[in-house]
């Protein structure tokens, strides 16, 4: 479960007490931490409750005792802005534009991807009000509370602060309470993520303890697992924990991810650019005395051309990718993006019990008087003394149930050679002194074994039980030993004994039993890491990421599974008391030191403060949680990750992504599919680029030479190329596999744009006028073969007419054929291709296949010919644009190698600058 126990947050009328950190707007009206009467009367309640008609009057001046929800837009307005979002307005000008081109198969699929898109924006806006909704569970139908004197049931969304609740074993409570009368054990997990239940009686409070360490106190949806007991009731609904994470929870609005903020960028510019080139265009060929009809159409083909209708549907079959494939690996991803935000991901924010940890308890530890921690006889008495003061059972699959402490116990038995069978356990049991918060022990009776004799046998806190045992045991040198077990992240008992004479009756009372002990020892139980975790965490430190542990825990234990884990590079700073940390301390900690983090006794709005802390500063955070009170921070953080056997249901609605095998190594897994998705969007911009070039060039040629050189293309020709041909290999792009060392490069910056300056000099420069050169050579050679000189005329009807529709058809096919070698070196950004294989790609060779079967048909189909402007072409033509493909990918790959051998001299010979490390 998750860590965070909160931190002291009431106010009341006796003002706020140290270390209180809840805005006044939250402010609770009545302050439990005052001494019980001033509470009571604060309340004006007594030990008999309140009157019905009292209840019935605060109930309206109350209201319900549930978990309220914002009211949300009309789903009407929630659609209509989708659909006017500003990607959805430049994808309804680029269907616009293929309807007046008369490209209505396009401009209908241009709407089914706007309405997709706005599908996808609509569920996610909703995943808020699912996770408050799910708060709502929590809470039980109907609570037993005393009025008028006398208990009743009546329904927990009636109970109102002065109410008197009875709480048992089992029940779950039903409102923020006092406790005034006995005692209970509380499995407060969903709140603290503790496994080990808590104690809460009826004693004063902890003067400076943060409200969830508050003895005295139960709050609402957690459960009573032993004892009984009465409480007053200070809080309902919205002014419980409960409802105040659910309020962090409805506060703490999604925003758009890095990825989605970077495609809205490279929409706007492609658009711009697309929109200024048809102006220009227009308005320069009407200039050089091309027919206006002519000149209109060339200028829509540019527009609907350069428009990134493929954009949005190549990267969500990229994300689409990467969720299938986290999910074959125990990752649910609920949002797309979320995919891509992982890959640019520079800090890790988890917690520890249930993410670092197994969240179970083992046997780690023993001490015994006169023998330290050396195993022998005596261990072996201590811990099966340990497991007989257990309640636990076996079922018939052999599977123990019952508090996880004692089944630590009864394992650890049966580990070190002393096992204890529950069922002979009891059958032997003469007396049970169940827990008792308030002594913080346990104890039983058991019967004789053998020849022996009858043994009570206490189990407890050392410090409650080393006040029973006989003077003369060494009580300094076991209060010694259970502070180093402690401090090296365990949690000790002690164990005691003593032995009933053969005449000696049977204890009835517990005050009876548990006097004269003798002390057996200590053991000590930890909650170890998973194993992968430190593979994990290295991994993480590779990819240039810092790994944070904020958790509720106390400082040593949280340190002490951290340094396990591997957390700590390049070293580990531990703050013992997180909720006191200012603004500029947080700073300090999080930007300007260079140390990996455990934020110790923290509450959700720590969680909150960090992640506001590191995206101030331009981080990308992901945090990961699985209770209830980790619900606000993992919907704040720009990627939440729950755990998804342990974690409760809260957590998961708020996540953006669900670990469903609750293995932290599956984030690295994530991160390494996030960074590939990114890489592959970038490998497509640069594959549409390199396409503008061979095909503006062409029209640059006819402008500045006056007409003087004939267009080298047709409209339906460069529609042909960008709507046809450049689909499927653009789309088999986003499945390419990582690029070697993608795991060995820092992370990006936040605000590092998906356009570098890098890729537009790779696309349009080397790519684009490799391309360019290459066609308009094929252009010019079919031409000047035929015997025309500039000027000459090439209408129809004339004698190089035919000479001129076989050129433009060589360009045409020329470009497609570029198109293959641009996909090719685009699979790469540094590597060479070879490291990842020619045939690595099956799409892409079937996208390329496609392409060219497509192009073909365009060539020799009479149908097509006549539609499309094209001829047949000679086999030498078709020769010299077959080499295309490897002159394009040949330049590229010349270039990338010299990129490389550069890196390798500025690295001295060692690992590039791009694969090593930084600081994220």
């Amino acid at each position: 479960m998750s860590d965070h126990g909160a931190g002291r947050t009431a106010t009341g009328r006796t003002g706020r007490r140290p270390g209180t950190a809840r805005p006044s707007a939250e402010a609770l009206p009545f302050d439990p931490s005052e001494p019980l009467p001033r509470l009571r009367r604060e309340l004006d309640t007594g030990p008999d409750g309140l009157s019905a008609r009292e209840a019935a009057r605060r109930l309206a001046v109350h209201g319900p005792n549930e978990v309220r929800r914002r009211t949300s837009a009309p789903f009407w307005r929630e659609a209509a802005g989708q659909l006017a979002h500003p990607l959805a307005l430049l994808l309804w000008a680029a269907a616009a534009l293929a309807f007046v081109a008369d490209l209505a198969v396009l401009g209908w699929a241009v709407l089914a991807v706007i309405v997709v898109n706005a599908g996808f924006a609509l569920l996610q806006e909703r995943q808020a009000e699912r996770a408050v909704e799910t708060l709502a569970r929590y809470l039980p139908a109907h609570a037993l509370v005393v009025r008028d004197g006398r208990p009743l049931t009546v329904e927990a969304r009636d109970l109102v602060p002065g109410d008197v609740i009875v709480l048992e074993e089992g029940d779950r409570v039903p409102a923020d309470g006092r406790v005034t009368e006995g005692g209970v054990e509380v499995d407060l997990s969903m709140l603290t993520g503790e496994s080990v239940p808590a104690e809460r009686v009826a004693a004063a409070g902890l003067l400076g303890a943060p409200l969830l360490e508050e003895p005295n106190l139960v709050f609402s949806g957690t459960t009573c697992v032993e004892g009984q007991a009465r409480a007053v009731v200070f809080a309902t609904g919205d002014r419980t924990e409960l409802g105040r994470i659910a309020a962090l929870s409805q506060r703490t609005g999604r925003e758009p991810s890095p990825l989605e903020r970077q495609v809205k960028k490279v929409a706007w510019l492609i658009a711009a650019v697309a929109t200024g080139m048809g102006v220009v265009f227009l308005v320069v060929g009407v200039a050089v005395g091309l027919p206006v009809t002519d000149s209109l159409m060339f200028a829509i083909g540019l527009l609907v051309a350069n428009v990134p209708e493929g954009l949005l549907p190549t990267i969500t079959l990229a994300l689409a990718v990467g969720v299938r494939a986290l999910a074959r690996k125990g990752a649910l991803v609920k949002r797309l993006s979320a995919v891509e935000t992982l890959g640019s991901t520079s800090v890790i924010c988890t917690d520890k019990t249930g993410t670092l940890t197994r969240n179970r308890m083992h046997l780690r530890a023993h001490w015994t008087p006169g023998h330290g921690t050396d195993a022998g006889p005596w261990a072996r008495a201590l811990v099966r003394a340990a497991a007989e003061c257990t309640t636990v059972t076996r079922d018939t699959d052999g599977e123990l149930h019952g508090d996880p402490t004692e089944s630590a116990l009864v394992e650890g038995a049966a580990d070190i050679g002393a096992p204890v069978d529950p069922a002979r356990r009891d059958g032997r049991r003469q007396v049970l002194f169940r827990f008792d918060p308030r002594l913080r022990m346990m104890s039983v009776v058991q019967g004789p074994e053998g020849s022996g004799t009858a043994r009570v046998v206490v189990k407890g806190a050392p410090e409650a039980v080393l006040e029973r045992v006989l003077p003369g045991s060494d009580r300094e040198a076991a209060r010694a030993a259970a502070q180093r077990l402690a401090e090296a992240g365990t949690r000790v008992l002690a164990v005691a004994i003593r032995d009933l004479g053969p005449d000696e009756e049977t204890p009835a009372r517990r005050q009876d039993a548990e006097v004269g002990l003798t002390l057996l020892g200590l053991v000590g139980l930890y909650d170890p890491p998973r194993a992968e975790v430190a593979a994990a965490v290295r991994r993480c430190h590779e990819a240039g990421m810092r790994v944070h542990v904020v958790t509720g825990d106390n400082g040593a234990t949280a340190a002490a599974i951290a340094r396990e884990a591997g957390i700590g590079e390049p070293r580990l700073e531990v703050v013992a008391t997180s909720e006191s940390l200012d603004d500029d301390e947080l700073d300090r900690l999080l930007v300007e030191d260079d140390a990996e983090i455990v934020f110790a006794r923290s509450s959700p709005e720590t969680k909150l403060k960090v992640a506001d802390t590191l995206r101030a500063h331009g981080r990308i955070v992901a945090m990961t949680g699985d209770g209830v009170n980790d619900a606000p921070a993992l919907h704040r953080a720009h990627i939440g990750v729950a755990m998804g056997r342990s974690g409760t249901d809260v957590a998961r609605e708020a996540a953006a992504m669900v670990l469903t095998d609750d293995d932290f190594a599956t984030i690295v897994t994530a991160i390494e599919s996030g960074r590939r998705v990114y890489d592959n969007v970038r490998k497509f911009i640069v594959y549409i680029f390199a396409h503008a070039t061979p095909e503006i060039v062409p029209f640059l040629v006819f402008a500045l030479s006056a007409g003087a050189v004939p267009l080298p293309l047709t409209v339906l020709q460069i529609l042909a190329i960008d709507l046809g041909t450049e689909t499927l290999p653009a789309l088999a792009l986003g499945r390419e596999r990582s690029e070697p060392g993608v795991m060995r490069r820092p992370p990006r910056p936040e605000h590092q744009s998906v356009i570098s300056r890098d890729m537009l000099v790779r696309s349009w420069g080397y790519l684009g006028v490799v391309s360019a050169v290459l066609v308009m050579t094929a252009f010019l050679c079919v031409l000047w073969r035929a015997g025309w000189q500039p000027g000459d005329p090439t209408g129809e009807g004339t004698p190089l007419h035919s000479a001129y529709v076989t050129a433009t058809t060589a360009t045409f096919a020329g470009i497609v054929t570029c198109q293959v070698g641009t996909a090719f070196a685009a699979r790469t950004d540094h590597a060479a291709l070879r490291e990842i294989g020619l045939l690595s790609n099956p799409l892409l060779l079937a996208g390329i296949a496609f392409e060219l079967c497509f192009t073909a048909a365009l060539v020799y189909a009479p149908p097509l010919q006549r539609v499309f402007g094209t001829a047949p072409l000679p086999w030498d033509v078709v020769l010299l644009i077959g080499t295309f493909p490897l002159l394009v990918w040949g330049v590229d790959e010349a270039r990338r190698a010299r990129r490389r051998q550069r890196d390798f001299s500025a690295g001295a010979g060692s690992s590039p600058p791009w694969s090593r490390r930084k600081g994220g």
